[in-house]
């Protein structure tokens, strides 16, 4: 049986981050269900405005690592914040770590794990994420490439995107 805040995870993506204490300064968009992106320290995290953040990512406020040695030190703990700023697109089963800042208006690349601080108007990717080029570079590298279908939503994208790739269901 699902929990109450399971449903509202699944319901209203959104309502749910800040639900459990993520700063959530402006328009956030959230692809997949957030139930498991914000980890136990949900309210260290602030998320700028025009955020979105697809399926599967992580934020990980903690080093989970320091159990192993507190029986030597019994207080260490390392526990930072993450900071996303504005204009920020964070793709696919991407990790970000716990003291990062992510800047301005950047990419997050599918699949990358993000150690460090990233600075405004950059394309990350990787493992560990590195800078790939600018989000300049990025945008002026995809306009020719455009399908021009971006505006449309929902079944009107699918039916465009269906014509234009002359899909063709197979019985």
């Amino acid at each position: 049986m699902k929990t109450v805040g399971a449903i509202y995870a699944m319901t209203n993506h959104v309502g749910y981050t800040k639900w459990i204490g993520v700063n959530v300064k402006g328009k956030l968009f959230i692809y997949g269900n957030p139930s498991k992106m914000f980890g136990s320290e949900p309210w260290l995290i602030t998320l700028g405005d025009n955020v979105h953040i697809t399926t599967d990512v992580m934020f990980i406020t903690h080093d989970g690592g320091t159990l192993l040695f507190r029986d030597k030190v019994p207080d260490l703990e390392i526990t930072a914040p993450i900071i996303v700023k504005d204009n920020v697109y964070i793709g696919v089963r991407s990790i970000v770590l716990p003291g990062v800042t992510i800047g301005e208006n950047s990419i997050i690349a599918a699949g990358s794990i993000v150690t460090k601080n990233v600075t405004p108007n950059s394309v990350m990717g990787g493992i560990p994420a590195k800078k790939i080029k600018s989000t300049e570079e990025y945008f002026n590298g995809i306009k020719s490439s455009s399908l021009h279908l971006g505006h449309l939503k929902g079944k009107y994208k699918d039916k465009a995107l269906k014509e234009y790739f002359k899909y063709e269901k197979i019985d």
